[in-house]
């Protein structure tokens, strides 16, 4: 039987685990590990200065189903470093996912996430993964979310995927008919230039970083593109950043 391991950046609480769970139950031997909190846009980051902690919790997902997740102190990252290289050191990990995430992940917008993090360590570490998003909380869309994952899962544990390669799957606002899957490329998003400020009750500056909704340039092939058209992107992304420019490099002779 597989075994897949589950994170996300949401947290216990939060909105599309359980839809995941519930998905990819009838594939395998299911092993979660989640921050006990909201990590959103930890990005790839580890815990350093401080201890690693995790206990387990009972999960309800139906009357006659409850599953034992491991929840701990730290990031995504953690979480997918912690269930492979100490929990299930000695054991077999067939597949890992992270998500289902709330909002979307894309273009640029995977260096944050937390969401692609899991799925993105678990490619550094040699084991098939995918991480997947919704575009809103519409109970629809973390169904459609749901199935696409449950079915691209089963192809990766037919098919397997190339070394060090990993999936970000993004799922559009669902209401009504089964949107179609497009295989898409990171598209570009335009972040403003502008942090806003103000000022507290007591008088102190403050700003507010995320400043606002980033755009997204919708060229054709691309997930932003296909998020606006309505569709499921599947972006296929590897762990190797390396751009492809040596060559000329290699002129400047330092």
């Amino acid at each position: 039987m597989p075994r897949i391991l589950i994170s996300n950046d949401d947290g216990i609480y939060g909105q599309g685990l359980k839809p995941l769970i519930r998905a990819m139950r009838p594939l395998g031997e299911l092993v979660v590990i989640v921050p006990d909190g909201e990590r959103s846009a930890a990005s790839h980051s580890i815990t350093l200065h401080k201890p690693f902690r995790i206990q387990t919790l009972p999960m309800e997902l139906s009357k006659s189903d409850v599953l034992h997740v491991y929840i701990s102190n730290g990031t995504p990252s953690d979480c997918v470093r912690f269930g492979l290289l100490e929990l299930l050191k000695h054991k077999r990990v067939d597949l890992v996912v992270g998500g289902i995430n709330h909002g979307a992940n894309l273009g640029e917008d995977i260096i944050y996430s937390g969401t692609v993090a899991v799925a993105r360590e678990a490619a550094m570490q040699g084991i098939p993964a995918l991480a997947v998003s919704v575009v809103d909380s519409h109970h629809k869309s973390f169904e459609a979310a749901a199935n696409i994952t449950q079915k691209v899962s089963r192809m990766i544990l037919r098919d397997k995927l190339p070394s060090r390669v990993f999936l970000n799957i993004n799922v559009p606002h669902v209401n009504g008919s089964k949107p179609k899957v497009e295989i898409t490329r990171l598209g570009r998003r335009v972040y403003g230039k502008v942090i806003p400020s103000g000022v507290d009750p007591r008088g102190h500056l403050y700003y507010w970083l995320a400043g606002d909704i980033p755009k997204g340039i919708p060229e054709p092939g691309t997930d932003i593109w296909a998020i606006k058209s309505k569709k499921i992107s599947v972006t296929p992304l590897t762990v190797d950043s390396a751009a492809p420019i040596l060559a000329d490099i290699h002129r400047w002779k330092l």
